[in-house]
């Protein structure tokens, strides 16, 4: 795998850049931010202090003004910064001017998120993906990295080595972008094969923002040890384990998390991971209920499956609510008349809320302290079960006897 992004091992020590935009304003760039510095905490950096500019739209040069350049480079000299990480991405020419001015490495939200995939990838098919990403954000930066070799004079006559050798490069990186993608479809291919040879199982999906619980949640339903932690991107190899609910046999698939700003080459060098999904019958969203931001990761979620299935996808669908455990909330002061929002709105309020809006196709638990899990299990058993009777009729009649053999039984 190449080595093109920064090594985050020794907590280095970071500032954090955004911008406030007529696209983008306050509330919002600080709440990127906040996510911005847990991606810089996952891999590794440790944030000093986080600087914001309102500007009409970035600067072409150096993505913020002169003045808040300077503001941010005598931080950084006083303070021994050693990285600056950008909000958004970032262009070849202002990677070279901002190194210029402010001396210290320099990363953009893209750049941070291929670190953090290439320390998580562990298979060869993660590895791939995450090279193949790699490439694809190099290939349009590589005036990066021949600034020594850059020209003194232009013109007819004067085209120095330098371009050569980027025209080299650029070659080269195409050639590896190609047989990296012959790989994935290779890869592609022995994915499609595994799923055949699953039979007609019934394939339910967890999907969901990053760090929401997706792993604990399928350690708790499958009785597996997949691994979990409070940290972004976690997970990045799709697992894949056969459960069994009551007389139910069916496959249940643990995947990678969304987030916002992801690029659109990074998502397509997860295809095959994201096939899992596409092929799915039961879609289980897992919502971080304590996260401020939930709405929007529930639209950025919805948004990518729509990418993924086609807007048109008539998947089963499960919301699961989770860490109920962690929610907090402000309640409103008694001579406060204006609307209640998710922030002052109780947890019993944001249950009639969605339950409502969702007939009842919801549900609110914690993986974290095991509250409500036999009523998720159920819930998947319902959904899997319509799936499973529809492709096979006879069934059905096993399940309703099945059924009234466990109620006699409980009488």
């Amino acid at each position: 795998m190449i080595d093109n992004t920064i090594n985050l091992e020794n907590s280095e020590k970071a500032v954090l850049v955004g911008l406030i935009t007529p696209q983008q304003n306050e509330t919002k760039a600080n709440e990127y931010l906040d996510e911005l510095a847990f991606l810089a905490d996952t891999a590794g950096a440790v944030t000093q202090k986080r600087f914001l500019q309102r500007v009409d739209s970035p600067n072409s040069r150096t993505f913020v003004g002169k003045g808040k350049l300077e503001e941010i480079r005598q931080y950084i000299e006083d303070n021994g910064i050693g990285l600056a990480i950008f909000d958004d991405d970032l262009s070849s020419k202002q990677v070279v001017n901002l190194e210029r001015e402010l001396k210290v490495k320099i990363l953009d939200r893209t750049s941070l998120i291929l670190d953090i995939f290439a320390k998580r990838a562990q298979t060869a098919n993660a590895k791939t993906q995450v090279e193949l990403a790699q490439y694809q954000y190099l290939l349009p930066r590589l005036t990066r990295m021949w600034t020594h070799l850059e020209r003194q004079r232009g013109g007819i006559g004067m085209r120095g080595p330098g371009e050569t050798q980027i025209e080299t490069d650029r070659r080269i990186i195409l050639d590896k972008i190609s047989r990296l993608k012959a790989e994935l479809q290779s890869i592609d291919k022995q994915k499609s094969i595994q799923r055949k040879n699953r039979g007609k199982l019934t394939r339910v999906a967890l999907v969901g923002y990053t760090n929401v619980g997706k792993s604990t949640l399928m350690n708790l339903l499958s009785k597996s040890d997949v691994f979990a932690e409070n940290k972004l991107f976690a997970t990045l190899d799709t697992t894949v384990r056969k459960v069994i609910i009551d007389n139910l046999p069916f496959l249940l698939t643990d995947t990678v998390g969304f987030i916002r700003k992801l690029p659109t080459h990074l998502v397509n060098s997860f295809k095959s991971t994201l096939d899992e999904v596409r092929d799915a019958d039961v879609l289980v969203h897992v919502v971080d209920i304590s996260h401020p931001q939930f709405e929007e990761q529930i639209e950025v979620v919805n948004k990518t499956l729509n990418e993924i299935c086609g807007e048109d996808n008539d998947k089963k669908m499960i919301i699961v609510f989770n860490k109920i455990d962690a929610f907090t909330y402000k309640p409103k002061d008694a001579d406060d008349l204006t609307p209640a929002t998710k922030e002052n709105m109780s947890l019993e309020d944001l249950k009639a809320t969605w339950m409502a809006k969702l007939n009842d196709n919801c549900l609110f638990i914690s993986a974290k302290e095991q509250i409500n899990i036999d009523e998720l299990k159920q819930k998947i058993y319902e959904k899997a079960r319509e799936v499973h009777t529809a492709r096979f009729p006879y069934n059905d009649f096993l399940f309703q006897k099945y059924d009234e053999e466990e109620l006699n039984a409980e009488e």
